[in-house]
């Protein structure tokens, strides 16, 4: 059964090599991440295994994939760039996630976008880089209160870190959870009352636009946003114009519904956000959790 990574960066491919076993079902590189689904079918040409990071797979160009039957999907977001369900009952493609490879350096990503926004440091480094003293007056998060939308394995870090730093730490789940030192409550309280509102929620059909317009409002008045989850979990328009009223002070966002980010996009002409380009999860550490877990996958559906 042969395996293919279809879209490694050089940073992915390097480390594919190197934790390749000699007794690994083969396993072919190709290392170009600017691939377009239509590349596809003659990069994989026959093999059973497609391995995507960032990649979509179209139900069309699927079903031009002869031979194909798992995806192994490098993270939890598959539904950005594919159909699992679809592709599983109507090509026969069992969709493979990996759960739990980077969350503590998304969660560090997370609460470094709060405090760098917090702070205003982004703003002030554009300033000084174009000759200006700017001197912004910063959030203190110490004694503030952050509230986590949705709580797994990224949540439960990043309330870890706030914790740390004497933040209250409430949270919102969609099925009943309990965590030391968390305060659970219903989203309705978490929205007004916490000065950081952090997104930890996969997308799926029930989270595409869950922090809608209406739920934007509810916000504390001057409350900071924070997405590393998915930008398709918010309405990025009603972010936009929170942010240009200053109904939402801050945003620290590593996620965008388009990506990469258009240079034109609202979201690059205000002051008031902090941008990363979708790498909350590039870490060393993580490259090499999720690469290995990747390659676990592929060698239990060889093993059948």
């Amino acid at each position: 059964m042969r395996a293919v990574f279809v879209d490694a960066s050089e940073t992915l491919a390097a480390v594919a090599r190197r934790l390749l076993r000699p007794d690994d079902p083969p396993f072919a590189i190709h290392a170009d991440p600017g691939i377009t689904p239509q590349d596809l079918p003659a990069i994989l040409a026959g093999a059973e295994i497609a391995v995507i990071d960032h990649t979509a797979l179209p139900g069309d160009v699927a079903g031009a994939c002869a031979g194909l039957k798992h995806v192994v999907f490098l993270g939890t977001g598959a539904r950005s760039y594919m159909d699992p369900e679809a592709l599983a009952a109507e090509r026969g493609i069992a969709v493979h996630t990996i759960k739990g490879y980077g969350d503590t350096a998304v969660a560090e990503c997370a609460f470094a976008l709060m405090w760098a926004s917090a702070r205003g440091l982004p703003e002030m480094d554009r300033a000084m880089r174009a000759g200006s003293w700017l001197r912004t007056e910063g959030i203190q998060l110490t004694g503030k209160t952050v509230g986590l939308v949705g709580f797994g394995g990224i949540a439960a870090e990043m309330a870890r870190l706030c914790r740390g730093i004497g933040m209250r730490v409430l949270a919102w789940n969609r099925t009943p959870r309990t965590h030391p030192g968390v305060e659970f409550v219903a989203l309705e309280h978490l929205l007004a009352e916490s000065d950081v509102v952090s997104l930890h929620l996969l997308l799926t059909d029930e989270t595409r636009g869950f922090l809608s317009a209406a739920r934007i409002a509810a916000m504390k008045p001057g409350a900071m946003l924070v997405n590393t989850a998915r930008g398709a979990v918010l309405d990025e328009a009603a972010l936009v114009e929170a942010l240009r009223g200053g109904h939402v002070a801050r945003a620290g966002l590593d996620v965008f519904t388009v990506e990469p980010l258009p240079a034109d996009h609202p979201l690059a002409a205000l002051p008031n956000v902090t941008l990363s380009a979708h790498s909350a999860f590039r870490t060393p550490e993580a490259s090499d959790n999720l690469i290995g877990a990747a390659l676990d996958h592929c060698r239990r559906i060889a093993a059948g």
